[in-house]
């Protein structure tokens, strides 16, 4: 166990060799097979997806490491202050967003275009880590102590709800729900809360959402009810998995993909790429990868010997897993299409940016699993 003052005065390389290389591994192959996948649905060439997501990742690679290596008192005591600047891009996405393939989900900052959704995801697990570090186990019992957090997850989820976009609307509220169970709320409370959002939500959701999004609903219900139309994108998917069998038709020889039948391959539907052209072993090793970074994200929460790193380590990774769960499961049929792509694998500089940010969170609890900092009053403030 290190105090704060052997902590400080350790150097950035011997930080640097107390990184989890091994988990950086993993995510590393995640990328590198994303790559793989995106060069085969461009037909061979990089400079249309895999090039600039490479570009991004060594950017994001260099965020993570860099993360990784402070101290993780920095991010406790900016925590809420991170999570009103991430809220703060949102409002400004509701009243002056960039419109993108008829959503307001972006803004513009000169060349740049960045999704504040993706931010407000792991701004969320920030904001709740901290919280519920600096109340007591016998507060957090207590029904009003959960209102606080209840709003941290309630208002970027509204706004993001209001851009539209329920896919990431629904992975933040499931990413909440999960966060309470993590932290020990009371059982009874937690089934309440679940079976309150089974019952009241859908029927709230059901009358805010906009059409093309109910459609998507009853699309799932019966993709048949419109093969050509709303239900063009799963049934193709189904198609694209079934048509690679066990070991696929190999690397670049996909024919769903290649020769367009399957909508969004580079994002939402890229495991199907990958299945149709490893088939199922293929996909099942992808899925290995998936379950060994899990773990690892757990393993480093429960060894952690405070309790913000426990949170937000558990909380990223159970984020990580939901994102995962749900492609996996749209692409399947399992869940309607939400739009929710493969972490690490699927095309987009914002998510990709993201992950490697959480990543890099992550390595930080992992560095810095042997600081110990007392849950009541936060006295961490002081010390940094």
């Amino acid at each position: 166990m290190m105090n704060d003052y052997e902590q400080d005065r350790q150097t950035i390389i011997e930080r640097l060799l107390n990184i989890n290389w091994l988990y950086l591994l993993v995510v590393s192959i995640l990328v590198g097979i994303g790559y793989a996948t995106l060069k085969s649905a461009a037909f061979g060439t990089e400079n249309l997806w895999a090039e600039k997501q490479m570009i991004r990742f060594g950017i994001g690679l260099s965020i993570a490491v860099i993360v990784g290596v402070t101290d993780i008192k920095f991010w406790m005591k900016y925590a809420y202050f991170i999570y009103a600047v991430f809220l703060s891009f949102l409002v400004i996405v509701h009243f002056s967003g960039f419109i993108g393939m008829g959503a307001q989900r972006w803004i513009r900052l000169g060349p740049i275009v960045f999704q504040p959704s993706e931010l407000m995801k792991f701004g969320v697990i920030l904001a709740l880590a901290r919280y519920f570090h600096s109340v007591s186990v016998t507060d957090i019992r207590k029904v009003r102590f959960c209102l606080v957090p209840f709003f941290i997850i309630a208002v970027p989820a509204f706004l993001i709800f209001k851009q539209p976009d329920l896919g990431t609307t629904i992975l933040i509220l499931l990413g909440g729900v999960a966060a309470f169970f993590l932290v020990g709320v009371q059982y009874w409370k937690f089934v309440l809360m679940i079976v309150s959002g089974v019952v009241v939500v859908p029927t709230i959701l059901w009358r805010l959402m906009h059409d093309y999004q109910r459609n998507r609903i009853l699309t799932y219900l019966n993709p048949e009810r419109d093969p050509l139309g709303k239900g063009y994108h799963i049934l193709q998917s189904k198609i694209t998995l079934g048509s690679g069998g066990i070991f696929g038709k190999g690397y670049m020889n996909g024919t769903q993909s290649h020769l367009n039948f399957l909508p969004e391959k580079h994002t939402d539907f890229i495991f199907t790429v990958i299945s149709e052209e490893f088939g199922f072993i293929g996909g099942a090793v992808v899925i290995a990868l998936y379950v060994i970074l899990l773990i690892m994200g757990y393993v480093i929460a429960t060894r952690s010997q405070n309790y913000f790193g426990k949170v937000l380590a558990a909380g990223i990774t159970t984020y990580i897993f939901i994102y995962f769960f749900v492609n996996i499961a749209m692409v399947t049929g399992l869940v309607p299409v939400v739009g929710a792509p493969l972490p690490l694998v699927s095309y987009g500089g914002s998510s990709l940016l993201t992950m490697m940010f959480s990543f890099g969170l992550v390595e930080c609890v992992y560095t810095n699993r042997n600081v110990v900092v007392s849950r009541r009053g936060a006295n961490f403030d002081d010390d940094y």
